[in-house]
């Protein structure tokens, strides 16, 4: 299974028709990069809490708890994890720079193999998931991706894997990853979106092994000052009669 589909290009343009916006002669447009960086340096950062559980060891101490227990269950380290990415766009590629500071190898699912890397490429989401302890999610939600990580996906990943998703919530098979990690068979999760938002399922909420985060990944001053650039730039280039900076 692929993790992209065709268009949209944007992972964020799953609410527009976009066959019928062109049918009407609508010309569409991206954020393009603006928000890259920011939802790059979030994934990696989920990715950190989980694995050395600081907002659980933050909960720990501030409860009163480590006086009283001492001891606080070992986080894994970062370094040297084999991290796999589903959707080697812009976010992923950036992700992917920012683990390889961790001296962690990195392999990918895309709508193909991207000629100009070297990371592994892996055309099945599963076969990367057998080969991966941290899976980013960060591919568009089209028809083919739509709970592109499921239950085999999950059981390839094992119970030390971690998922961390910063794409779109629908983009796993929520039930299941709940399931998942209730029973102990995902090492943990950390999730900025989620399949009925802002519901996020009651089951998650008194597990230490998952992070959760309000679909912010994008919100920084910078990345707004970005976005309205991007923005003002392609209604300038409209009225001027000039190709678009991130038409769709």
């Amino acid at each position: 299974m692929s993790s992209t589909g065709t268009p949209p290009s944007s992972a964020w343009s799953d609410h527009i028709d976009l066959d019928a916006c062109r049918r009407r002669g609508v010309r569409v447009t991206s954020a393009g990069d603006a928000f890259s960086d920011d939802v790059a340096d979030y994934a990696v950062g989920l990715a950190i809490d989980v694995l050395r559980r600081v907002s659980a060891a933050d909960r720990f101490v501030r409860a009163g708890s480590w006086p009283v227990q001492k001891e606080y269950l070992l986080g894994s380290k970062v370094s040297g994890k084999r991290v796999g990415i589903v959707g080697l766009g812009s976010i992923g590629s950036r992700v992917a720079k920012r683990f390889e500071a961790f001296g962690c190898t990195i392999a990918y699912n895309s709508r193909s193999m991207k000629s100009h890397v070297s990371y592994t490429y892996y055309a099945n989401v599963v076969d990367l998931a057998s080969n991966t302890d941290i899976l980013i999610v960060c591919c568009a939600l089209t028809n083919e991706t739509y709970h592109v990580i499921n239950k085999d996906v999950m059981t390839a990943l094992g119970k030390t894997g971690i998922i961390i998703n910063v794409g779109r919530g629908a983009l796993i098979d929520e039930k299941e990853l709940v399931e998942f990690l209730v029973r102990g068979e995902l090492g943990g999760a950390g999730l900025d979106v989620f399949e009925h938002e802002p519901h996020v399922p009651k089951e998650l909420l008194t597990l230490d092994s998952v992070v959760l985060s309000p679909h912010k990944a994008v919100f920084t001053p910078e990345s707004f000052a970005a976005l309205e650039k991007v923005v003002l730039g392609n209604i300038q280039a409209f009225f001027s009669n000039e190709p678009l900076l991130t038409e769709i």
